[in-house]
């Protein structure tokens, strides 16, 4: 099966003319076609990903072809696609049709990569679970019961359910990598300031960064690979870093891996402690040291987070005002015209981040809430630097529980927002982190996560690959999207 496929044994394909791109395109679409009305991984479909296909099989004849030419890539419908509507999955958004493309998005057509659709998420990227879409409900693959994770459910379904080849996502709390562990793919956050940020719809700017999600580690590091560098477009974009992630040679001999203790407390589900420690004696087998470490104000960063993120959402999210783009509903004045147009705009969740960052950054409690957060993210980054000083990568797990019931817990976001309680922190010391897959319970993906320190994204997926070789990691897909 074609859609089954990872992308280098593909482009190993494609280059050999055994197959061609447009015969790849044509299956995905396919794929899509039976199991979409199950899934509901997409938003948009591209109509013009067959013309685009022509193009890459030009590129493949004329010798030109890089590892990502002719792949059915699904991109995350907070980043801007010029001429392919960009929603955000939010009625503020929902006939929005860029006139440009984000940076990585361009990097990817670049390659010769095709451009299959836009997927779903939580509505602007908030949720953990991909059931806060205006549109529709993303499940997942493996379980149509079960949530698909979030806010970049639609892209790790996709990928997961054979509807795409590999995706990109966005993260800002753990937002690829949580649907990567629910759904048994690969997910990267990379070290902020890696790839650009320039057109992805901003969340909360100090946080968010788009990644790969693919079916191995070779897939995500070539993904990777095309999507980073320097963008002059992005101020927080960082000039000077590699961005080749080769695995060739990959070994963990004489790694020092740390296992942080407060994330293997009470509230782990034993599955998940069980692959950890599975995983961590996988590692010392293949010539790795591993040590428990600590990460003393990692129980912090859950409510440091939520004052941040939100805060800086309430400010990114002020200029959809039905005045410049988006949503405009009539009112009497402009003042009603805005109070309306927000209203019927944004969902429930978007307005409960708006009001708790607003409150936050309001006069007379800025010190009280904002600022302290701050000072709570700073000693969780220090937290990380005194661990790295000892260890070169974390491992740890990437969700507490494999994937959870549709509607099981969006009457509840307290306990929504645990989902991301291994996740969170990373993205608060803008560290790259991993999560691959490790097996199933009871027919769910597990998930586990590495992290690294800052630009240390080759070296993470170098442990991720001798990971996959040690347990024999073969990629599936469900035959069905109900299996």
């Amino acid at each position: 099966m074609i859609y089954a496929k990872t992308a280098h044994e593909l482009h190993q394909l494609l280059i050999k003319g055994e197959i061609s791109s447009k015969e790849v395109v044509s299956a995905v679409l396919e794929r899509i076609d039976g199991v979409e009305t199950d899934i509901n991984a997409y938003i948009t479909i591209n109509e013009e990903a067959l013309a685009q296909a022509e193009r890459a099989d030009r590129m493949i004849r004329d010798g030109k072809a890089t590892p990502l030419t002719g792949i059915p890539v699904a991109v995350k419908d907070n980043m801007s696609t010029k001429g392919i509507r960009t929603t955000c999955a939010s009625n503020m958004l929902k006939d929005y049709v860029p006139p440009y493309n984000a940076t990585a998005v361009e990097k990817l057509i670049e390659a010769g990569a095709i451009i299959i659709g836009k997927t779903n998420l939580d509505e602007f990227a908030m949720g953990s679970s991909c059931e806060n879409s205006a549109f529709k409900q993303t499940k997942n693959p493996w379980d149509l019961s079960k949530v698909p994770g979030g806010s970049s459910g639609g892209s790790a379904a996709a990928v997961a359910a054979g509807e795409a080849i590999m995706a990109l996502g966005s993260d800002t709390g753990g937002s690829i990598r949580q649907p990567a562990a629910f759904t048994g793919v690969v997910g990267l956050k990379p070290t902020y300031g890696r790839v650009s940020r320039y057109g992805l719809v901003a969340f909360a700017s100090s946080l968010d960064q788009i990644g790969p999600f693919a079916r191995d580690v070779e897939d995500a590091a070539n993904l990777l690979s095309v999507i980073s560098g320097h963008d002059p477009l992005d101020s927080t974009s960082i000039p000077g870093k590699e961005s080749d992630f080769s695995l060739d040679g990959a070994s963990v001999k004489g790694l020092r891996v740390g296992i942080p203790k407060e994330f293997m407390t009470e509230g782990l589900d034993p599955v998940i402690r069980d692959a950890i420690n599975r995983a961590a004696q996988l590692l010392e087998d293949e010539g790795a040291s591993v040590k428990e470490c600590s990460l003393p104000h990692s129980e912090y960063a859950l409510s440091a987070y939520y004052i941040i993120a939100p805060a800086e959402a309430s400010s990114n999210l002020a200029r959809f005002d039905g005045v410049r783009y988006g949503l405009r509903v009539s009112g009497d004045n402009h003042t009603d015209m805005f109070i309306r147009s927000r209203q019927e705009g944004f969902g429930p969740e978007v307005k409960r981040r708006i009001m708790l960052g607003t409150y936050a950054l309001s006069a007379g409690y800025y010190d009280a809430y904002y600022k302290k957060a701050l000072q709570v993210r700073n000693l969780i980054k220090q937290d990380f630097d005194h661990v790295f000083a000892d260890f070169d990568v974390i491992l740890s797990p990437t969700t507490p529980s494999v994937a959870f019931g549709l509607g099981e817990k969006v009457d509840d976001p307290l306990s929504m927002y645990l989902s991301d309680v291994y996740t969170i922190p990373v993205n608060m010391a803008g560290l790259p982190g991993l999560s691959l897959p490790f097996g199933f319970n009871n027919g769910l993906p597990i998930g586990v996560q590495l992290i690294g320190g800052l630009w240390q994204e080759r070296k993470l997926l170098q442990v991720g690959k001798v990971l996959e070789q040690a347990t024999g990691y073969v990629p599936v897909v469900p035959e069905r999207g109900d299996r």
